[in-house]
């Protein structure tokens, strides 16, 4: 009893000991658990002694003792090493489609580098408010010299937006970013001058590396952004290469005034990069700053490249899907590279330009790369990659991508909902959720997010509370409502409330909608299918007529547009034309087949099928249903979807059907060979 005693009281101080030190140095949970269940391993072993030594008053450990004592340290090793790694595939509540896993903690603290900065954002100190733009444009422009430096981990933008200018918990801050020095500042403009206050702190010991004040006439103002750039280097003993010198030390403009309209334009751009549903809102005043700018100084290239990323991001998430729109990308892009070939932001401009508007993902990922040559901290170049791995149907290789980019934008919505889109292609649901929830933690502003997690819960559960839920809460935003017309119209489908569907249709300004695997259709075609579902068939036909007559003239010209084709095939099927119905449905798939790509490609199938079934070919849809279910098409195809919508109605008497619609959702992670 006394070993006993004296084994619990040293094996609680020494965790108490243990859990101190593994507190500051962050180590690991499983370091913690892994050595309780040694000490109690231990504690069993000690019993069995004490008991045999007090019955026997042994004084010596005899060859059995030692035989004993090692078949008991080996049980106690088999189940340490089962701890330390956690729990198997088969435990592991990811692994299946019942049990959500635990939403990561948005507190936990990240490995920290010595070469690694946060610039937080400026604080605006001027007494025109309306110069916010300024403080926050400063602050880009010192981020993005400092970010070209190889040498050093700097955290993106997107991360740091949530944190006030001076947070009073800095080491709660660098814990989440995983950074060892932050970047504070103020900005005050007055005029033609301003005043600029920037401070360095290292995030282990709060304490000041540096600081510095300036006062400077804005002709002046990027020798500023230069000195603080050079300074942070020299201070975080970041080394520093001839070229990225060089570019630290570049003047994008001499003229203040193309300067001061491109930090206009870059507000308003990167409000709709960090929120996609700003887009329509947001990019056409962007475009007219950027070009103002490029008026006063047709030289300025980042402009010029700013101006191209603007426009193929309206092209995609707009959505203006014309040939118009593609022209200004490029032209723009050709402009930036033309003033200044090796400029990142123009390669990444020239990338989208050709992922977006071509799906040259070969071409793209060549732009990429020489971006990254000079945009080495940019998530945004990482995420794009990966979301061109996913197309390509290599999801192992866009989940590592999209955790790289995580790794430069720890606290940015981006990378968790990407990968939470990766799983539900998969229908590995239950991570998906995990992904989902993650971004909703991280985003300040997170009714987007719940949407995304709900509509996850209707594909895998068919829980459509929940998404009517998420969207009544997020309708309080109107630039939600401009711009989550497809969401808001299935949940009133799926709920059979047709003339509910009609009324969100009448209401939404926006031409096209795009739904959640980027296919973008007339929203007239919605509004055709509840006209019809509701009973005003003339209503439904005249929408069909008016969509096939606008879509001839567009045909002739680009008859390569899938989209098209199956606007097409929806208005042949209403109109009663089924051959020509599924020959468009057909070619649909032929010009954007999975093979190119693996997130739109299974959507553009599941829309064929829904032609099929509008058209009457019960036989040829459930063909195309057989071939999602064996596909990873998760995000758009599941068994919950097909008991949920509507659309299947006409089916649910077929034997071939009912067989398909009892089979559990298959989780599908074979890599695809293509690309």
């Amino acid at each position: 009893m006394q070993w006993a005693l004296a084994y619990v009281a040293g094996a609680f101080a020494l965790i108490q000991v243990v859990d101190v030190i593994g507190q500051r140095f962050g180590w690991p949970a499983e370091v913690m658990r892994g050595g309780i269940v040694a000490l109690a391993v231990g504690f069993f072993v000690v019993l069995v002694l004490a008991w045999y030594h007090g019955e026997r008053g042994a004084q010596r450990v005899s060859g059995v003792e030692l035989v004993i004592l090692a078949m008991l340290f080996a049980i106690g090793g088999l189940v340490l090493s089962h701890v330390a790694k956690g729990p198997t595939a088969a435990q592991d509540p990811t692994a299946t489609h019942d049990v959500a896993p635990e939403t990561p903690k948005v507190s936990g603290a990240l490995p920290i580098q010595a070469k690694s900065i946060a610039v937080l954002p400026f604080e605006n100190l001027s007494a025109d408010k309306d110069n916010a733009y300024f403080a926050g444009g400063m602050r880009d422009e010192i981020l993005t010299r400092l970010a070209g430096i190889h040498d050093l981990k700097v955290i993106s933008r997107t991360s740091t937006e949530q944190y006030g200018s001076h947070p009073a918990d800095i080491k709660t801050v660098a814990a989440q970013l995983g950074v060892a020095a932050v970047l504070e500042g103020s900005v005050q403009k007055a005029g033609d001058s301003a005043h600029i206050n920037v401070q360095l702190i290292d995030t282990r010991s709060d304490t000041h590396l540096w600081a510095e004040s300036y006062d400077r006439d804005l002709k002046n103002i990027f020798a500023v952004e230069r000195d603080v750039a050079e300074k942070v280097t020299n201070a975080l003993q970041a080394e520093l290469l001839p070229s990225e010198e060089a570019r630290m030390a570049s003047v994008p403009t001499e003229n203040i005034e193309a300067h001061d309209l491109f930090l206009r334009g870059l507000a308003h751009y990167n409000k709709a990069n960090d929120e996609y549903l700003l887009a329509p809102a947001e990019l056409p005043v962007a475009f007219k700053l950027f070009e103002q700018a490029l008026d006063k100084d047709p030289n300025f290239a980042l402009a010029a490249a700013s101006l191209s990323a603007a426009h193929s991001y309206m092209y995609w998430f707009g959505p203006d899907r014309t040939q118009a729109r593609l022209a200004a990308a490029k032209a723009a892009a050709d402009r930036a590279l033309a003033l200044k070939p090796d400029l990142g932001e123009a390669h990444y401009a020239l990338a989208m330009y050709y992922y977006w508007g071509h799906r040259d993902y070969a071409t793209a990922r060549r732009e990429l790369r020489l971006a990254r040559e000079t945009l080495p901290n940019n998530s945004d170049v990482e995420l794009s990659d990966a979301a061109i791995s996913r197309r390509l149907g290599q999801f192992d290789d866009a989940i590592a991508g999209f955790k790289r980019a995580a790794e430069l934008a720890p606290h940015s919505a981006a990378p968790s909902f990407n990968l939470g889109q990766v799983y539900a292609v998969r229908r590995q649901y239950a991570e998906a959720d995990r992904y989902f929830a993650s971004a909703a933690a991280v985003n300040a502003d997170p009714d987007l997010e719940l949407v995304r997690r709900a509509t996850n819960g209707l594909i895998w559960k068919g829980d459509l509370e929940s998404l009517r839920k998420a969207i009544d809460s997020a309708k309080a935003r109107p630039e939600f409502y401009r711009s989550n017309g497809t969401r808001m119209f299935e949940v009133a489908w799926w709920s059979r409330d047709y003339p509910a569907a009609a009324k969100i249709c009448e209401q939404d300004a926006t031409d096209h909608w795009v739904d959640g695997a980027n296919v973008a259709l007339p929203k007239r075609l919605y509004l055709a299918w509840a006209e019809e579902a509701a009973g005003d068939g003339a209503k439904a036909h005249a929408l069909y007529q008016a969509l096939r007559g606008e879509l001839a003239s567009s045909l002739h010209e680009h008859p390569d547009v899938a989209e098209d084709h199956l606007v097409l095939g929806f208005a042949d099927a209403g109109l009663g034309m089924k051959e020509e119905a599924l020959a468009e449905g057909r070619k649909a798939m032929a010009l954007l087949p999975v093979s190119v790509d693996a997130f739109t490609g299974p959507n553009i199938v599941a829309l064929a099928a829904k032609i099929d079934v509008r058209a009457g070919a019960y036989d040829a849809a459930i063909d195309l249903i057989e071939q999602l279910q064996a596909m990873p098409a998760g995000h758009v195809f599941s068994q919950a979807l097909l008991k949920t919508d509507p659309i299947w109605d006409p089916l649910r008497n077929d034997a071939r059907f009912q067989s398909l619609a009892s089979k559990p959702d298959l989780v599908v992670t074979k890599e695809a060979t293509h690309g």
